[in-house]
């Protein structure tokens, strides 16, 4: 059966930036948010890139989808880096020459996910095979968009000079026609504003930043790259942010979970 994530949130949200395998930094955010009197009411948005980079992507896949049984408040957004690796994988249509079997494995740092499935780096048949039937539906049925009444959560964000309308309405289908998604791939949108008809703000990952960067209209949360740095996680709309280094913010510990240690990793 087709993993199906929510599209459409309200309410308080905490978004946790591209996690690329960090399996411990996200340990230490979800400890620190579970620590939280109000955890059980807030969502948790995931703003894509589980794959690639970092040391553990099938952990962190894994650690996921735990987390949408015990928490069913949490949803998250498609990074570039699994739309190349489903590309690459066949899991949907693409033109021949867009080659993104030879892309992926050559230029993404694709080697530490083939590595946690226990296939050779290359092998896109091994991988397949390999990765378990309810990773490969949740990769693909990802959804493109997260709209809150309050924000807009896409990985790479807004193309600033197309109308709003025009892009939320290719963000809802899904495109896979479209070699390169720009509202998954492009690295130009981190210095703009969203279009002047958007009327949220606009939420993303995908381009690594010092530090989390709040503006009026545009947030950026990718702190890591997958590389290095501290993973961290943006609370809206008070507009605070903790790391996987600790909280920016005094914590009161509530009635979660968080006091156990590493909860998810029961379930």
């Amino acid at each position: 059966m087709a993993v199906s994530l929510p599209s459409k949130i309200q309410g308080p949200v905490s978004v946790i930036g591209d996690v690329h395998g960090q399996v411990d930094k996200l340990e230490a955010v979800l400890d620190q948010l579970a620590a939280r009197p109000d955890f059980d009411q807030r969502w948790l948005v995931f703003m894509g890139d589980f794959v690639d980079r970092g040391p553990d992507p099938k952990a962190g896949i894994d650690m996921f989808l735990r987390l949408l049984k015990q928490h069913p408040k949490t949803t998250s957004v498609a990074g570039n880096h699994e739309f190349a690796m489903g590309a690459s994988l066949g899991w949907f249509p693409t033109a021949e020459y867009t080659n993104w079997g030879e892309r992926w494995v050559a230029h993404y740092d694709s080697d530490t996910t083939f590595a946690s499935y226990g296939v050779a780096h290359g092998d896109l048949a091994g991988l397949n095979a390999a990765m378990p039937a309810r990773h490969k539906e949740l990769l693909l049925h990802l959804p493109w968009v997260v709209e809150h009444p309050q924000f807009l959560f896409v990985h790479a964000g807004l193309d600033p000079n197309a109308p709003y309308d025009m892009q939320l309405r290719i963000l809802r289908q899904k495109d896979f026609t479209l070699n390169r998604p720009l509202w998954l791939c492009s690295k130009t949108f981190v210095d703009s504003d969203p279009p002047t008809d958007c009327p949220l703000a606009v939420v993303s990952g995908h381009v690594r930043v010092p530090t989390v960067q709040i503006r009026p209209k545009r947030v950026l949360c990718d702190t890591t790259g997958g590389t290095e740095g501290e993973l961290s996680c943006v609370l809206l709309p008070e507009r605070k942010v903790i790391t996987s280094a600790g909280p920016a913010e005094p914590m009161t510990v509530g009635a979660g979970a968080g006091g156990n240690g590493s909860w998810w990793k029961f379930w």
